[in-house]
C-alpha cells in the first residue's frame, strides 16, 4: 500500500478514535478492544495490510514493544507523587515482588500439568504473563499527581515495578532451556540476573533522575530560568536511563521507572518556588506536573498503545488457539492472579472491595508481548515458540476484552461504594 494510503488509513483511524471516546464509555468498551478490532481487520484475516509475523519481524516487534514499555513507565513514575517512605508503597511492591512471584510459581505449574511443557518453557511462560500491563491500565491508573486513592496507586505502581522485575524469571526459563548461563547452581543468576541487576538498575535510575532534578532546581533559582519537564527533557532521560542501564547489565526498565520517580521526588522539593518565564514571580514550582513534557509523554503513551495493540490485532492470525490455552486464561485469571493477590497483600489494611479489584484486574498487555519477542530473539525454538507466542496472544487478547469490557462498570460501582462509606 503506497505512502498517500497509508495516511488516509491513519489519519480517519485517529480521528475515529478520538470523536468516538465517550460511546465507546457509554458501550463499555475500550480504545484498546477498537484498535485490536482494527489491527485484525488490517491483518492476513481481513485486508493483509498489515503482516507482522512474529518468526519473521523478531527484532522489529521486539523494539516496538520496548520502546512502548518505556514510554509508559516514565509516564507512570511521573504520575506517582507519594513519597518512598510513605506506607501505601507496600502493596504496590508486594504486589510487584511477592504476588509476580507467585503468579511465575503457580503459571509454570500449570504450563507443565495442564499445557504438557517443559519445566524451562513453563518458568518463561509464567515469566512473560506474569507482569500487569502498565499501557492497558489507564483507567485504573491514578488520574494525576493527586491521586491517593489506594486501589489505583498500588495497581500503578504494581505495573511499573513488575515490568522490570519480571526480567530475572525470563533469563531464568531461558536458563533451563539452555539459553542463558544460570551459573553452578544458579549463582550467576542469583547474583547478576536478580541482585545486581535489579538494584543496580534502581540505583542508575535514581541517580540520572535525582542529577537532572537537582540541575532544573539549580538552573530555576541561580539563574531564574523557566525550566522545566519539556519534550527533550522527558524523552532524554528516558533514553540516558535505559542506555546506562543497559550498558550495565541491569534492568533499563526498573531504571527509566526509577529515573520518573526520582524526577517527581526533585520536584516536591522544588515544589512552591515559584518563577515566570521572565524570571518574575509566578510559575509554579511544580516543573514536572505542568512542564509539556508530561503531556507530551501521555500522548506518546497513548500512541504507543494504539501501534502495538493494532500489532498484536494482527498478529492473531498467526497463532494457532487449542482448548488448551483456554485452561490457561481460566486458571490465571481465576486461580493464579487470586492467589497471588490474596498472599502478597496478606495483612494489608485494604478493604474488600479493593482486595477483589486488584485481583481482577491484572492485566496482561505490551510488557508480554515485550517478553514474548524477548525470548523468541535469544533463540527458542521455532515449535516452542510458536506455542508461546499463540499462548500469549490468546491471554493478551482475551484481557483486553474481559477487563476492557469489565473496568467502566466495575471501577464506578467502587467509586460509589466508596463515596457511601465516606459518607459522600
Amino acid at each position: 500500500m503506497s505512502f498517500v494510503y497509508w495516511l488516509l488509513l491513519i489519519g480517519a483511524l485517529l480521528i475515529w478514535v478520538s470523536l468516538s471516546k465517550a460511546s465507546l464509555t457509554r458501550l463499555l468498551l475500550s480504545t484498546s478492544m477498537l484498535y485490536l478490532a482494527v489491527g485484525y481487520g488490517l491483518g492476513p484475516a481481513g485486508w493483509a495490510i498489515l503482516s507482522p509475523d512474529p518468526l519473521v519481524y523478531t527484532v522489529t516487534l521486539e523494539r516496538v514493544a520496548e520502546v512502548a514499555v518505556l514510554i509508559s513507565l516514565f509516564s507512570i513514575g511521573l504520575k506517582l507523587s507519594i513519597p518512598l517512605k510513605d506506607k501505601r508503597w507496600r502493596l504496590p511492591i508486594c504486589l510487584a515482588l511477592v504476588s509476580m512471584t507467585i503468579t511465575v510459581l503457580l503459571t509454570a505449574v500449570i504450563g507443565v500439568g495442564v499445557l504438557g511443557l517443559s519445566l524451562g518453557a513453563a518458568v518463561l511462560l509464567g515469566a512473560i504473563l506474569a507482569p500487569t500491563d502498565p499501557v492497558l491500565a489507564s483507567r485504573v491508573q491514578v488520574q494525576g499527581a493527586d491521586d491517593r486513592d489506594r486501589l489505583r496507586f498500588s495497581l500503578t505502581g504494581e505495573g511499573g515495578l513488575n515490568d522490570g522485575a519480571a526480567f530475572p524469571f525470563v533469563m531464568l526459563g531461558l536458563g533451563l532451556l539452555g539459553l542463558h548461563d544460570l551459573g553452578s547452581l544458579g549463582w550467576r543468576w542469583l547474583a547478576i540476573d536478580v541482585l545486581w541487576a535489579i538494584i543496580g538498575g534502581l540505583a542508575i535510575g535514581a541517580v540520572i533522575g535525582t542529577a537532572i532534578g537537582k540541575l532544573v532546581t539549580f538552573l530555576r533559582h541561580r539563574y531564574k530560568a523557566a525550566v522545566g519537564l519539556d519534550e527533550f527533557l522527558a524523552l532524554g532521560i528516558i533514553a540516558l536511563a535505559y542506555a546506562f542501564a543497559v550498558l550495565s547489565h541491569t534492568y533499563g526498565f526498573l531504571a527509566v521507572f526509577a529515573a520518573a520517580l526520582a524526577l517527581k521526588r526533585m520536584e516536591r522539593r522544588d515544589d512552591g518556588v515559584t518563577f515566570s518565564p521572565d524570571g518574575e514571580a509566578g510559575l509554579s514550582g511544580r516543573w514536572v506536573h505542568e512542564g509539556s513534557g508530561s503531556g507530551f509523554i501521555e500522548q506518546m503513551e497513548r500512541i504507543a498503545e494504539m501501534v502495538v495493540v493494532l500489532l498484536v490485532g494482527a498478529m492473531l492470525w498467526y497463532s494457532h488457539l487449542h482448548a488448551k490455552a483456554i485452561w490457561l486464561v481460566l486458571l490465571l485469571f481465576l486461580v493464579a492472579r487470586p492467589l497471588s493477590v490474596w498472599f502478597g497483600i496478606l495483612g494489608a489494611r485494604v478493604s474488600k472491595d479493593q482486595r477483589m479489584l486488584i485481583s481482577w484486574f491484572g492485566i496482561r498487555g505490551i510488557g508480554s508481548i515485550y517478553y514474548m519477542m524477548y525470548a523468541v530473539n535469544h533463540g527458542v525454538p521455532d515449535s516452542m515458540a510458536e506455542e508461546l507466542i499463540s499462548l500469549t496472544l490468546t491471554v493478551v487478547t482475551v484481557s483486553i476484552v474481559v477487563h476492557g469490557i469489565s473496568v467502566t462498570p466495575l471501577m464506578q460501582l467502587y467509586a460509589r461504594r466508596k463515596a457511601r462509606q465516606h459518607g459522600l
